[in-house]
């Protein structure tokens, strides 16, 4: 058994909260709006239904404390959006949250190397820092106090930063679906969501500004265009990762592995009907709005700090490119100010072989 401190009560979070707790660990919940907490302290815990059954799952600690959340923790698993990665590593760098493993969850692209960065800026000596490539649930929060969890990983990518061994170790005792890359670039560009929703946000964006988002996103929205829009996104995705010495799946077969494609699926490259078809992501609902999550996340904190990996490998990725250019200029937003960038990611300057330096932990290591 572990004891957990879990950061972020959102939909990730809340699941995460259900699926340790059936597993037996000892789990404190954190996270830094009380008004978000309330439902769940009214209850007592966090109701959940899905893939897990129904229930109530009980935490030890709800709180909005962090110092609190993480005495006496074993481990820290960070269940938030990526854009407040770096926020959640400054806080606990305050705090002096040194020792313990810290586990991301979803690290994303760039996740690790963001938060050790935002760490560094406050203190020198950095916890030990894992990831995994994407979050190891399908859940929505249709309620305060309820998460419904339609899909739960089958297999999923793990790597830690140098030094990180115990955060890795962690990582895997939580979830045994986890399979431990040899650096965290193997999860940075395995990162689904990156190529999963830019296109379509950016494709269907009259529908979810004349909507409201009234449409499903891996349904309706996945159309022959998007897809294959999605596939030269998804080429570029693993060009880079070629480059930085990984060769990884394309996207339906990353997917399959996950789970949130069928296991019926044999054709890779059908992205429409293998992505439209799948029970956990098919009542899905597009963003409501342009400060949706898939637009806030996976511009700043998936298509920006991938542009910096390319750039670094000298991959050309027109594609990513100009879906960073479209939703920049649909959303009204200036990614780069408070995105991933290379600077944030302490990659700044650094080319292919620096960056897997970086990663790796030789000669040059930022």
């Amino acid at each position: 058994m572990r004891s957990i401190a879990i950061i972020g009560a959102g939909a990730g979070g809340a699941a995460a909260v259900v699926e340790l707790t059936l597993a037996g660990h000892e789990v404190r919940l954190w996270n830094r709006s009380a008004h978000t907490l309330a439902p769940f302290q009214t209850l007592g815990g966090v109701a959940y239904d899905g893939v897990f059954g129904e229930g109530v799952a009980r935490p030890r600690l709800i709180t909005a404390d962090l110092g609190e959340a993480i005495a006496g923790a074993d481990v820290i698993l960070v269940c938030l959006p990526t854009f407040a990665h770096a926020a959640v590593a400054r806080a606990l760098a305050e705090i002096g949250a040194t020792t313990l493993p810290v586990v991301l969850n979803p690290g994303h692209t760039g996740g690790a190397l963001e938060f050790r960065q935002a760490f560094r800026g406050v203190r020198p000596d950095v916890p030990p820092i894992a990831e995994f490539s994407t979050l190891t649930y399908v859940a929505r929060k249709y309620a305060p106090e309820r998460v419904t969890i339609s899909g739960a990983v089958k297999k999923i990518r793990l790597a830690a930063l140098p030094g990180g061994q115990a955060a890795a170790l962690a990582g895997g005792e939580l979830y045994p679906a986890a399979t431990v890359m040899p650096d965290v670039l193997a999860c940075d560009l395995a990162n689904v969501n990156m190529v999963l929703h830019p296109p379509g946000a950016v494709l269907a964006a009259a529908w979810v500004e004349a909507t409201g988002g009234d449409f499903t996103f891996y349904v309706d929205a996945m159309t022959p265009g998007v897809g294959r829009v999605m596939q030269a996104l998804d080429d570029e995705r693993r060009a880079v990762a070629r480059a930085f010495g990984h060769e990884l799946p394309p996207l339906i077969e990353e997917m399959q592995a996950l789970g949130t494609v069928e296991a019926s699926v044999r054709d890779m490259t059908d992205l429409v009907g293998a992505i439209s078809s799948g029970h956990a992501n098919q009542r899905i609902k597009a963003p409501n709005s342009f400060q949706h999550r898939y637009y806030r996340e996976d511009f700043g904190h998936g298509l920006l700090p991938f542009l910096a990996l390319a750039g670094a490998a000298q991959v050309a990725v027109p594609v990513a490119d100009s879906l960073f250019k479209l939703g920049e200029t649909l959303t009204g937003n200036d990614y780069k100010e408070r995105g991933r960038t290379a600077a944030r990611m302490g990659i700044a300057g650094l080319d292919r072989q620096g960056v897997m330096n970086a990663v790796k932990g030789n000669a040059g290591e930022r």
